[in-house]
């Protein structure tokens, strides 16, 4: 048997990765062709977003529990430093396009506030948020795979009674811009952020309050991205309405009557349901997360490699844990990122209230791992 050479393994592992990078481009191009070209660049956007999310390893469920867990707020602190350079480019856009332009915005209610605890609880059982599950998805990673299809579900459940948990009471929508002008918002979420980010720092070890430079990297670029996809969709990065809508999508199929849904039955929501999903914005940004980490595993050819071993109830809680994130996201309006991450960004109050909510869920979360067979 000849040996394979160095220089043919080293080949074949360019040709992949030539193959792979034209593969991208050819559905970017597709989108843009058969779309239009503002699908396209909006994919494109998702598809760097997957790529830096995967590639420099940035998250928010992971960096929550590392605080929580080890006192580690390097993670933690990269996300608000992102939140402030995208409220920082977003506020003065927002002020002088509100007619194109379009924040997070949403109430605070009862359900909100249950939906953002339950939500960083459960987010927490399965390590990974909204955007997490999606990259963990595009990774390989068994967890990911199997709760993917269950947030959907949730998703679509969520948003189906959406308007019955509203009832229950919520304040009006309220915005930095509204309760302080835009510039003393802007100035009050800066501060906010660094005040949070500071009792971070004094709270932890001296030997993890260095930030390291890929963290700084990973926000910047995040932050980027963030602007650039409110830019050219007209709306904040969000993660949750899009997999309800492809869950939507799927009960026409069976011909579901979604009627009884105040949410799916509206006008607005029946023009998407009759769209394709590649017309949605969140969907496609959905998708890029997806192939974005994909194409970075693949490349790095760790595609898969998680060995991940759960006992039953493990994988069971991550089936339940996965349907009550979609579900309480919905009532939450939005998870890490549609509520936290833009609300904050775009100047909602909810986003606030939404953190808080979620942190607290997430403490409790990070408790029940080893209870439920997923430490």
């Amino acid at each position: 048997m000849t040996p394979i050479s160095a220089s043919s393994v080293d080949a074949r592992r360019m040709l992949a990765r030539t193959n792979l990078v034209i593969l991208l481009l050819v559905v970017v191009a597709t989108i843009s062709l058969f779309v239009g070209a503002r699908f396209g660049l909006i994919l494109a956007v998702g598809l760097a977003l997957g790529m830096t999310l995967e590639g420099l390893r940035f998250g928010f469920a992971g960096p929550w529990r590392a605080i929580i867990l080890r006192r580690e707020p390097a993670g933690f602190i990269a996300q608000l430093v992102a939140i402030g350079v995208v409220a920082i480019i977003a506020s003065p856009l927002l002020a002088s396009n509100s007619a194109e332009l379009v924040g997070a915005y949403a109430p605070v209610g009862v359900a909100m506030v249950g939906g953002a605890f339950v939500f960083g609880l459960s987010m927490q059982l399965v390590l990974g948020c909204g955007s997490g599950t999606l990259v963990n998805a595009g990774s390989g990673n068994a967890v990911g795979l199997l709760v993917l299809p269950f947030f959907a579900i949730g998703s679509f459940a969520g948003a189906y009674h959406l308007n019955w948990w509203i009832e229950l009471g919520t304040t009006p929508i309220l915005t930095m811009s509204e309760l302080f002008g835009p510039i003393g918002g802007l100035v009050v979420t800066l501060l906010s952020l660094f005040f949070i980010a500071l009792i971070a720092l004094k709270w932890a070890p001296i030997e993890h309050r260095k930030i390291p430079r890929r963290m700084w990297i990973a926000a910047l670029a995040v932050a980027a991205l963030a602007a650039l996809h409110l830019i050219v969709s007209g709306q904040p990065w969000g993660v949750v309405y899009g997999l309800g809508l492809w869950t939507a999508k799927a009960t026409q199929l069976f011909a579901m009557d979604l009627t009884g849904s105040m949410f799916w039955a509206a006008p607005a929501q029946q023009v998407r349901l009759a769209q394709t999903i590649f017309s949605d914005v969140t969907s496609l940004t959905n998708i890029g997360l997806i192939l974005g980490a994909f194409a970075i595993a693949t490349w790095r050819g760790d595609l898969g490699r998680d060995r991940i071993k759960l006992p039953m109830i493990g994988w069971g809680t991550a089936i339940i844990a996965g349907l009550l994130m979609g579900y309480s996201s919905r009532l939450a309006f939005g998870c890490n990122v549609g509520a936290f991450f833009s609300g904050i960004s775009t100047g909602s109050l909810h986003g606030w209230v939404w953190l808080v909510a979620a942190f607290v869920g997430s403490f409790l979360g990070v408790r029940l791992r080893p209870r439920l067979g997923l430490a």
